[in-house]
C-alpha cells in the first residue's frame, strides 16, 4: 500500500507510522528522517537543506520534494510506502501527485488521525523530559514520575521543553490548521481519506487503523 499519514501535533503519528509500516511491511518515510539521512551523508540535497536550516529558514518545498522523490525510488519502496510529515501543504500534495503520475502509480489511502484540540494540548503540554537523558520521557497525567520533578530512571531533573508549553502547542496547532489541514480536503476530493479516532490505547489505535486501511483497500 501507498499511504500518507496526517494529523495534528500530538496525534501520535510517529508512533503509529512505525507500527503500521512494520505491520504492512512497507518503509516508513518521514521528513525528519529524510533530512537527517541526507545531511549525515552530505548529499547535495542534504547540504542545501542544511544551508537553509543553519540560517534559521524553512527548507523550501522543492528540496523536500526532491528528497522524498529520491527515497520513494529506492528498491524497498517499490511495493509501497508510508509517508509521515510529507506532504505538509497542498502544493506538496500536488507535487506528490505529479511524481506518482510520472511513475504510473497512485496513493491507496490518506489516513487522518483525528484527536480533539484540548487533548492535543493535554498530551504535549504534560510531557516532562529528563535533563540527563532526553530518552527518559514522562507525562504528568499518563505516566507520571514516582517523585514529582525527578526521573525514575537516573534521578535527573525533569523539565518541560519550551516548545511543549501550552502557548507554543496552540501556535503549532494554528500552523497545522492553516498549512497542513487543507490537504485533507484536497485528498477527500480524490476519495482517499480514511479518518479514525486517535484516542485510546496505542494498540487499539493501530488495530483501528489497520481495519480502516483494509476496508479502504478492499474498495479499490
Amino acid at each position: 500500500m501507498r499511504i500518507v499519514l496526517v494529523g495534528p501535533p500530538g496525534a501520535g503519528k510517529g508512533t503509529q507510522a512505525v507500527r503500521l509500516a512494520e505491520k504492512l511491511r512497507i518503509p516508513h518515510i518521514s521528513t525528519g528522517d529524510l533530512f537527517r539521512a541526507n545531511i549525515s551523508r552530505q548529499t547535495e540535497l542534504g547540504k542545501l537543506a542544511k544551508s537553509y536550516m543553519d540560517a534559521g529558514n524553512l527548507v523550501p518545498d522543492e528540496v523536500t520534494i526532491a528528497m522524498a522523490k529520491d527515497r520513494m525510488e529506492q528498491p524497498d519502496a517499490a511495493g509501497g510506502f508510508l509517508l509521515d510529515g510529507f506532504p505538509r501543504n497542498v502544493s506538496q500534495a500536488e507535487a506528490l501527485d505529479t511524481l506518482l503520475q510520472e511513475e504510473s502509480i497512485k496513493l491507496d489511502a490518506v489516513l487522518d488521525l483525528e484527536v480533539p484540540e484540548d487533548e492535543v494540548v493535554k498530551r504535549i503540554a504534560g510531557r516532562r523530559i529528563c535533563r540527563k537523558d532526553s530518552s527518559h520521557v514522562f507525562h504528568v497525567t499518563y505516566s507520571p514520575a514516582k517523585k514529582e520533578g525527578v526521573c525514575d530512571v537516573c534521578g535527573g531533573e525533569l523539565y518541560q521543553r519550551d516548545d511543549d508549553s501550552e502557548d507554543t502547542v496552540r501556535k503549532r496547532l494554528e500552523v497545522y490548521h492553516t498549512q497542513t489541514e487543507p490537504i485533507i480536503d484536497y485528498y477527500k476530493a480524490q476519495g482517499l481519506v480514511v479518518t479514525i479516532s486517535s484516542l485510546g490505547p496505542v494498540d487499539e489505535i493501530t488495530r483501528r487503523a489497520l481495519e480502516a486501511l483494509k476496508r479502504e483497500d478492499a474498495t479499490k
